[in-house]
């Protein structure tokens, strides 16, 4: 199916080397196609892929200047990004991170937040049953214990082969010299100037000494997070969860209303656990166990497509766009009414949810001509905040990583612990809020995902690799809260069924449906106006993605290719994100 050319695609041609950001301030809304063309970073060694370049540069030093592996180079990374990208990279937080070696070993690291000892199901509710104040997502109430140090840590000391203290060392550079300030790091200097009242411990980590947001281009530097750095870097694990750093912790904790405590930090403990594996047309797919969702998702949704001739269908034609909704309306179904921390659920259908049968069972229950209904009797996914970052690594042995971690909303919960520099996370909004109440609006309280202490909540967040005869041949990953799914998703398609590159693959429009709202959220240049009437006409409501009522994009994919046939690595960083950058050596 050949869809019409629009004007807004031939805008786009003479702008090919602006990030899709910017090139939706020249497009404006209109729904265009996506280009096709973008060349990836050619490497021979080793790659890294992150949100802003100097964590990716960092990553590559660690491989190319001090032979260190994927997990070094993760793992440096990913403490630069706390410094330089403190909007999702963080201690403050946590994530996931996949490994998959050459010699075909695979693991995972489950560092997730998780619910203090004093958190209950029904802590943020009012006398009516409702969330008071926002209390699940705003103030030190939402802040689950942080998993980031535990579960880089642990990393490190099952796969890592550099010293730990040169892994945290580029981190600490960076925050005691400073890094120039961007746009984007400016607005929240520009909010944080606004609310300098309501959040006084981060208006002194992030204004000037007269109180000002700091002019772009300008160095910030971060002396009190270089300070708990250099404690992790000392005492490793310890260095966070115990000691001064813990104290400063639980101390602004007392002082402030928040509820963890001493005995939180001691107790968390990140996890090693098997990741998920699934099959694609003749690949193997790798993706997080719960309490990721990620990895279940995805590979239901490839089980389901694997039935169909996509690559026939035409990428992003409306007959493609159907079928891929289906699958991604099925898959959130499950989703919401099955997964949560497996601690919690030891009668997860884990192995049903992700077998070839069920997804036998839910492919005949499509209909090519019509949409489905999302009957309220199934269930949403709870709202997850888009500002997520990733990291995917692969190193000259071969050796591949994918990790995300967040720390939830943009910023976090945008406190800074007072004296220890770094910034919390607000996770305690991932789980349902409202127990036993779910609606078609988007509210969700079914039980596997309700909170209790030391749990840990139910995520997106979707690292994925993808081998071809036993050895990494896609990293992939991305931000993007509940679309995070869907983003990966896309992209490993654009890889195996349409035999895009990398660049092109991470770039090409995207769309979203998550059973409820009963919608599908179209980036504003993914498609021609022809195929959104097509698809519309199939019984699919739509709307073009927006933020703030301006349009906007979906996730910030990170992405590894490698050649299966000469071992060239390509590497691409989504253009949606101004600051990132793929480099390789």
């Amino acid at each position: 199916m050949n869809e019409l050319v629009s004007q807004g695609t031939r805008k786009l041609m003479l702008t090919r080397t602006l990030p899709v950001a910017a090139l939706l301030i020249l497009c404006g809304s209109s729904p265009i196609q996506a280009q096709s063309g973008w060349t990836p970073t050619p490497a021979r060694h080793g790659m890294v892929a992150t949100s802003h370049y100097l964590a990716s540069e960092v990553g590559r030093d660690v491989m190319m200047n001090h032979g260190g592996n994927a997990v070094d180079a993760a793992v440096a990374a990913a403490f630069a990004l706390a410094v330089v990208y403190p909007s999702a990279g963080n201690i403050g937080g946590g994530g996931f991170m996949l490994y998959h070696g050459a010699d075909g070993m695979a693991t995972s690291f489950n560092f997730r937040e998780k619910a203090p000892l004093a958190a209950s199901s029904r802590m943020y509710l009012d006398d009516e049953g409702e969330i008071w104040n926002k209390s699940n997502h705003e103030g030190l109430l939402s802040v689950g214990v942080p998993g980031t140090v535990a579960g880089l840590k642990l990393a490190h000391d099952r796969l890592g082969s550099l010293p730990w203290k040169d892994l945290v060392q580029p981190a600490i550079d960076l925050a005691e010299t400073g890094f120039p300030v961007d746009w984007y790091l400016r607005r929240f200097m520009e909010w944080v100037e606004e609310h300098r009242v309501k959040v006084p411990s981060t208006a002194r980590v992030f204004l000037d000494s007269t109180g000002a947001a700091i002019e772009p281009g300008e160095m910030l530097r971060q002396s009190n997070l270089a300070a708990t750095l250099r404690r992790v870097q000392a005492e490793g694990k310890d260095g966070f969860y115990k000691g001064e750093t813990a104290r400063l912790i639980v101390q602004f904790m007392r002082e402030n209303g928040g509820l963890i405590t001493h005995e939180d930090l001691a107790r968390y403990e990140a996890v090693e656990q098997p990741p998920l594996k699934g099959t694609y047309r003749g690949h193997h797919v790798y993706g997080m166990a719960p309490p990721s969702s990620g990895g279940v998702a995805v590979i239901e949704m490839l089980n389901i497509l694997e039935g169909y001739e996509l690559s026939e269908l035409g990428h992003n034609s409306a007959a493609y766009m159907h079928v891929l909704t289906e699958a991604m309306r099925r898959a959130y179904a499950d989703r919401a009414l099955h997964l949560g921390d497996p601690l919690f659920n030891p009668d997860m259908p884990v192995d049903r949810l992700i077998s070839k049968e069920h997804a036998a069972l839910l492919r005949s229950t499509i209909d090519m001509n019509r949409a489905s209904v999302s009957d309220s009797v199934y269930f949403n996914d709870s709202y997850e905040s888009p500002e997520t970052t990733h990291i995917s690594v692969l190193d000259s042995m071969g050796n591949a990583v994918s990790l995300t971690y967040t720390l939830e909303y943009s910023y976090g919960s945008k406190i800074v612990v007072d004296g220890a520099g770094f910034l919390l996370n607000n996770e305690m909004g991932d789980f349902n809020a409202v127990p036993g109440s779910t609606n078609a609006r988007g509210r969700i309280g079914t039980r596997p995902n309700l909170i209790e202490p030391e749990k840990r909540m139910l995520s997106s967040m979707s690292p994925t690799i993808v081998t071809r005869n036993g050895v990494p041949f896609l990293v992939i990953g991305s931000p993007g809260g509940r679309t995070i799914i869907n983003t990966v998703l896309q992209v490993v398609l654009n890889v195996l069924d349409h035999n895009m590159n990398i660049a092109e693959a991470i770039n090409a429009g995207r769309f979203h449906h998550q059973w409820f709202p009963d919608t599908t959220y179209v980036e504003p240049f993914a498609i021609s106006p022809d195929t959104w009437k097509l698809y519309e006409s199939l019984g699919h409501a739509t709307k073009v993605r927006t933020y703030r009522g301006k349009p906007s994009t979906q996730g910030q994919a990170m992405g590894i290719l490698i050649d299966p046939g000469d071992g060239m690595i390509y590497g691409a960083a989504d253009s949606r994100g101004l600051t990132s950058r793929a480099v390789g050596y």
